[in-house]
């Protein structure tokens, strides 16, 4: 009996992972693939074996993807990451807790070196975007050349416009026919 003025946060749903997968824009396929490589670990199984993924499975999901897709990470360097931040995440008590100095200090170190080799990636992904960012100014300078030539040639062929004269007299044609009449 729950005695207490605390509410109870009543149990999480756990999704199927066509649910996941309708949610976040994936394959089930993939969502297979990265629980197979190690990314993922779903929250629970059902009685039938069927993977149940809870709140957390579809923010990492969610995480993975954003990576994947928009930064344009390979799996090996999502991988790293994650693991970067689960080390992050184990060493944080450690850091407060009443470890001995030395222990402290290698756990500091180590973040430092998972650190720098986040950095490493993240400037290794910033010159790769900037190599594609100059390629694809270069590529747009040689199509402006183009057109402006090609712009060129057809103000070339338009024969050009005749001046504006002011009749002093009717038209040719009108004074014709009124001669005629």
């Amino acid at each position: 009996m729950h005695t207490s003025n605390e509410e109870v946060a009543p149990p999480t749903r756990l999704l199927r992972i066509q649910e996941v997968a309708a949610e976040l824009g994936l394959t089930t396929r993939a969502i297979r693939y990265y629980e197979e490589i190690g990314l993922l670990n779903p929250a629970a199984r059902s009685q039938g074996a069927y993977r149940q993924f809870d709140p957390d499975d579809v923010e990492r999901l969610r995480y993975i993807k954003g990576l994947r897709d928009e930064a344009g990470f390979s799996l090996s360097e999502i991988a790293q990451l994650l693991e970067d931040e689960a080390a992050r995440a184990r060493n944080r008590g450690r850091l407060t807790s009443d470890e001995p100095p030395l222990v402290r200090r290698a756990v500091v170190d180590d973040a430092l070196a998972r650190v720098e080799r986040q950095i490493g990636t993240l400037r290794a992904k910033v010159d790769r975007l900037e190599t594609m960012i100059g390629e694809a100014t270069a590529r747009r300078a040689h199509l402006l050349k183009h057109r402006a030539e090609i712009d060129a040639e057809i103000s070339s062929d338009r024969p050009a416009p005749e001046p504006h004269r002011r009749a002093a007299h009717a038209p040719t044609g009108v004074a014709k026919t009124r001669a005629r009449s």
